[in-house]
């Protein structure tokens, strides 16, 4: 019990670490937005120099008119700055890493919640399967995860030597665990003897006192 408990002050910490690191993010995103903002009304407001060119031409000038000045002026959209679009592009692209930000940071939360109520339905599934074990079954299991974190291997003959019972009544009691859904495999060696082990996907998830606990729930 008190490994779901932190697993779940786990998950929450980690959610309340990613909501601060959003929230930074949006800052430091808005101070990059507001100094675009800046530059474009700077660009704005300053006035385009031109040269007055203090050469009299000649009269070969004035028939073939004086060359345009190279401004800073697109002659395509009446004059407007060019720096303008480039600033409005900056906008967009802003505006774009903003919503692509929030985007990436919402499936998290989804998940952390999915993480939760998945926490909460393997406690139910555990605590529902050992609830429905009779007392011998659950001490053979028990003494299975015993051996198994205290030898590499464990046999019928160790858990019948720990138990005083014979192999025959041991294998039978395996094979009840196993079709009452407890995840116990058996691992032939060498072609002749057995190796029991209890499944990693649930010694990960839940210590014996845990499974204990929920058991008794």
């Amino acid at each position: 019990m008190n490994e779901i408990k932190e697993a779940f002050t786990r998950v929450k910490q980690d959610i309340l670490a990613l909501k601060t690191e959003l929230e930074s993010i949006k800052m430091q995103l808005k101070n990059i937005e507001n100094q675009l903002d800046s530059t474009k009304i700077n660009s704005t407001q300053t006035p385009v120099k031109t040269t007055t060119s203090t050469h009299i031409p000649t009269l070969r000038q004035e028939a073939e008119g004086l060359k345009p000045q190279n401004l800073d002026i697109s002659t395509g959209n009446e004059g407007v700055p060019t720096d303008r679009q480039t600033n409005q592009q900056t906008d967009i692209s802003t505006q774009n890493y903003l919503i692509q930000q929030e985007k990436q940071q919402k499936p998290t939360f989804e998940q952390a919640t999915k993480i939760l109520e998945s926490l909460d339905n393997i406690k139910k599934e555990i605590r529902l399967k050992f609830k429905r074990l009779t007392n011998q079954e659950m001490a053979i299991f028990s003494t299975l995860y015993q051996l198994e974190q205290t030898q590499p291997e464990t046999t019928y003959k160790h858990i019948a030597h720990r138990l005083k019972l014979s192999e025959s009544s041991i294998r039978d009691y395996i094979s009840r665990l196993i079709n009452k859904g407890i995840p116990i495999e058996k691992i032939r060696k060498n072609n002749k003897q057995i190796i029991l082990k209890i499944s990693q996907d649930l010694t990960k998830i839940a210590s014996l006192d845990t499974i204990l606990q929920l058991r008794g729930i």
